[in-house]
C-alpha cells in the first residue's frame, strides 16, 4: 500500500481515544503503549521509509516553487537576500527573481513578473508549508490557505499543491533548481543599482540557459518547455497589483511605523490615521480618500527609516534657523549646505519657500540640482531659480545667442522732459511734445490741434 501526499492519517492518540470509547474498561492498554505499538508498525503499514521516496510524475504546465538564501549588491549595500525559483519538471526549465525578503508581497511579485514574461500561468504549483501560503495545518491534514495568497491564486487560475510537513523531496525538481540557480546566476554577489532592473535581465538569463540539453530527454530543455508554455493558462485581462493594505497612525512628526521599520508622510498629516500599502518594492502612504501622500522605497534589513523632506520644507520655511539641525541638512549636496550657512534668515526662508515650490512639480535631488545650477550662473533670488528650474525641467532650453553685425548705427541719446507731466498737472492749456492741449470750463480735455 502506498500513500498519496495529503491522505489522511489516525494519530496515536486518536487511535487511543477511538479504542477507549470502542471497548471501554475492557481496554485497558496505556496511551504511551499505543503510541510506541504505533511507531513501530505505521513504516511498515504506510511503507514509509527514509531511505527512499515515491517517484512523482509531472505533465507539461505544472511547476515547482520555492525560495533560496543569496547575497546581492545594491548601490553600495550588502543585502542578505532571497530569491525564488520556479521550476517546471517536465522540462526543467525555470526562472528567478531576486528579493530582499521571503515575505507575500515578494513571493506574489515574484510569480507575477515569471507569469507575465512567459505569457502565462501554470496550471498547478506545488509549494511547501510557508506562513506567506498557508495561515494553519489542520489535524486532519488540511490547509486554512493565507487570504492573499488565495486572492492571487483565484486571479491567476492555478491550483496550489501543498507538500507534507518535511517532506521537501515531494518537489525535489525545484530543490535542484534552487541550488542550480545559485551557483548558475547568483555567483559571484552580483552588484548592481536597481534590483527591478536586475529581475528583468534574469528572466532574460533564464531564457537563454534553456538552450542547453535536457540531462535525460533527447532535447533541448527550450524545445520542451514549449509543451510546457502550451498547457499554461492564459493571463487574465488585468493585472494583478500585489500590495498589502493595512491602516496606521502617524505619530507627532507626520511618520509611521510598519513592519518595524518607519517612514514619513507630511507634518500636515501629525496624529492622522492613515492608509499603508505595502508592496515588495514600495511603500506609499495614503489619506482617508486613497489619494497618494508620498512613496518611499520598502525597507529591509539594517535599515530603519525612510524621509521624505520634501512635504517638511514649507514647515522648515517658517523655521529656518532649525534647518542645520535636521537630518535634510546633511542629505543636501555640499555647495547647497554651504549657501544656506552663509546666507541671512531672510534668503534662507526664501531658498526653503522655493525649494518646496519646485518639489510640488518634480522630486529633490532635480530641485536640488536646479538650485546649484543657478548659484553656479552667479544668481540666487528666488524668480532667478524657479525660472532655471522651469527651464532645465523643460527639455533643457538654451537660448540661441543673437549676433550683432561688425558696425551698428549710432543713435542720438534721447532726453526725456518730465517737466510735460508737472505742467499737466497744473491744468490750462499747454503743449505736449506731439500737440497743444486745452482743458474745458467743465474740466475735459480737448484736442485742438497737433504739431508745433
Amino acid at each position: 500500500m502506498s500513500i498519496k501526499p495529503g491522505t489522511k492519517q489516525h494519530t496515536a492518540r486518536r487511535i487511543y481515544d477511538r479504542l477507549r470509547k470502542k471497548y471501554g474498561d475492557e481496554f485497558n492498554v496505556s496511551d504511551r503503549s499505543v503510541r510506541a505499538y504505533v511507531s513501530k508498525r505505521r513504516p511498515e503499514i504506510f511503507q514509509v521509509t527514509d531511505r527512499g521516496h515515491i517517484p512523482l510524475d509531472h505533465s507539461p504546465g505544472e511547476a515547482q516553487a520555492d525560495f533560496g538564501k543569496a547575497q546581492f549588491i545594491e548601490r553600495g549595500i550588502l543585502y542578505d537576500g532571497y530569491y525564488l525559483a520556479i521550476s517546471f519538471p517536465y522540462s526543467n526549465g525555470g526562472y528567478t527573481q531576486l528579493f530582499k525578503s521571503e515575505n507575500q508581497e515578494c513571493l506574489l511579485e515574484g510569480l507575477k513578473n515569471i507569469f507575465e514574461h512567459i505569457g502565462g500561468s501554470p496550471r498547478e504549483i506545488w509549494f511547501d508549508n510557508a506562513s506567506t501560503i498557508v495561515d494553519a495545518i489542520r489535524r486532519d491534514g488540511e490547509r486554512d490557505l493565507n487570504k492573499g495568497f488565495e486572492r492571487f491564486m483565484l486571479h491567476y487560475n492555478f491550483l496550489s499543491n501543498l507538500c507534507n510537513p518535511d517532506s521537501g523531496h515531494e518537489k525535489g525538481s525545484v530543490e535542484n533548481k534552487v541550488g542550480y540557480t545559485r551557483r548558475n546566476h547568483l555567483v559571484p554577489i552580483p552588484e548592481f543599482n536597481d534590483i527591478q532592473e536586475f529581475n528583468r535581465q534574469l528572466l532574460k538569463q533564464c531564457d537563454e540557459d534553456m538552450q542547453r540539453d535536457h540531462y535525460r530527454k533527447p532535447s533541448t530543455i527550450a524545445q520542451l518547455f514549449e509543451e510546457d508554455k502550451k498547457a499554461l493558462n492564459p493571463l487574465p485581462a488585468v493585472p494583478y497589483e500585489v500590495y498589502r493594505l493595512e491602516r496606521v497612525k502617524a505619530d507627532n512628526y507626520g511618520k509611521v511605523k510598519y513592519d518595524n521599520k518607519r517612514y514619513s508622510s507630511s507634518p500636515a498629516f501629525a496624529g492622522c490615521q492613515l492608509w499603508l500599502k505595502a508592496g515588495a518594492f514600495e511603500v506609499t502612504l495614503l489619506d482617508d480618500k486613497y489619494h497618494q501622500i508620498i512613496k518611499h522605497p520598502r525597507l529591509y534589513g539594517q535599515q530603519n527609516e525612510s524621509m521624505q523632506w520634501a512635504p517638511y520644507l514649507e514647515l522648515m520655511s517658517r523655521r529656518p534657523r532649525a534647518i542645520k539641525y535636521t537630518g535634510f541638512f546633511k542629505e543636501l549636496p555640499l555647495k547647497l549646505q554651504d549657501y544656506l550657512a552663509k546666507c541671512d534668515l531672510a534668503a534662507q526662508r526664501a531658498a526653503l519657500q522655493v525649494l518646496a515650490r519646485m518639489t510640488k512639480n518634480s522630486d529633490l535631488p532635480t530641485a536640488t540640482s536646479a538650485f546649484i545650477d543657478t548659484l553656479e550662473r552667479g544668481l540666487s533670488d528666488p524668480d532667478s531659480i524657479w525660472s532655471n528650474f522651469v527651464r532645465l525641467t523643460s527639455g533643457n532650453y538654451e537660448p540661441n545667442l543673437v549676433e550683432l553685425p561688425p558696425k551698428l548705427p549710432e543713435l542720438k541719446p534721447y532726453q526725456v522732459d518730465t517737466s510735460i507731466y508737472d505742467r499737466l498737472l497744473k491744468g490750462g492749456s499747454k503743449w505736449n511734445v506731439s500737440g497743444k492741449i486745452k482743458y474745458s470750463k467743465n474740466g475735459h480735455i480737448k484736442y485742438s490741434s497737433f504739431g508745433h
